[in-house]
């Protein structure tokens, strides 16, 4: 009978035991995380081309909205060093889960998909959306509904949460050219090859700067307001200690003088300001 008995009794100790140490591990990783970007007084960010929510600058700096703001809220932390990672918009979450950066400060929106892969903070901005076009407007395009019946050709970021919302306003693949920046979307509608692009509105104002008299965001897209975007600060899921760690920062800081003074070069105001919470915008 203790042949028996002992060996069963051992096991259901060990499968504990490693159940505790697994659970252990992960806590210790969320922890160390924090720990260690206190410890070195750096954070690695990742970030996509894309003005002004974060970019690389002429002079070859990092900057933007987010980029700025994780300075800011940092340094409030005992952290002065911050390291980009530059990757494609569609590799940020991979990026991310596969630790080659802390965070991703590019501006991404809260989505209950997203919330699925990874932690957000509170959202630091909200923003609408509009089309790039030529100039003029020729195919008189104000929503997704005009590009899904006229058949226009529209350029959309890969990775996007315009995606979903042109296919789901009957906008077909074949009318959708999927492209990996903002550049390229600007150079799609400057050829011809698309019709029009979509984007945030700041977005597409600073590429209708930059493409010069061809091209113009125009000022009237009628849009779901359920569209408008929020973004936010996006951690591994393990990093929930990090993550709260800055969410705190943030709450006291978005507002302040300090913080619209911060991301006025960039567009944004007092208008932008949301008391919209992560959980809310993640359906939790």
């Amino acid at each position: 009978m203790m042949s028996s008995v002992i060996p069963s009794t051992v096991r259901r100790l060990v499968v504990a035991c490693g159940i505790l140490a697994g659970l252990g591990a992960g806590i210790a990783h969320a922890a160390d995380t924090l720990e260690k970007v206190r410890d070195n007084s750096s954070v690695r960010i990742g970030y996509a081309n894309e003005t002004p929510f974060a970019y690389t600058a002429l002079d070859g700096s990092v900057t933007g909205e987010s980029p700025e703001i994780v300075k800011k809220v940092f340094e409030k932390m005992g952290v002065t060093t911050i390291n980009p990672v530059l990757t494609e918009w569609g590799s940020l979450i991979p990026g991310l889960r596969a630790s080659r950066f802390d965070l991703i400060a590019a501006g991404m929106y809260i989505t209950p998909e997203r919330c699925k892969q990874v932690l957000f903070t509170d959202p630091h901005y909200q923003l609408p959306d509009t089309l790039l076009t030529k100039t003029g407007n020729p195919k008189n395009l104000h929503s997704y509904e005009d590009i899904a019946k006229s058949g226009a050709k529209v350029a959309i970021m890969a990775g996007t949460v315009n995606l979903g919302y042109a296919r789901g306003a009957g906008i077909t693949d074949g009318q959708i050219l999927q492209v990996p920046d903002t550049t390229a979307q600007l150079q799609a509608v400057r050829a011809g090859r698309a019709d029009a692009a979509v984007g945030t509105q700041l977005t597409m104002k600073g590429l209708a700067d930059k493409g010069g008299d061809s091209v113009e965001a125009i000022a009237e897209f009628k849009d779901d307001p359920a569209h408008t975007g929020y973004g936010a600060l996006a951690f591994r899921p393990e990093d929930k200690a990090l993550r709260d760690a800055v969410n705190a920062e943030l709450k006291q800081w978005i507002g302040s003088e300090e913080h619209l003074a911060t991301v006025a070069p960039f567009g944004f105001d007092q208008s932008n300001i949301t008391d919209k919470t992560a959980a809310e915008l993640c359906g939790q």
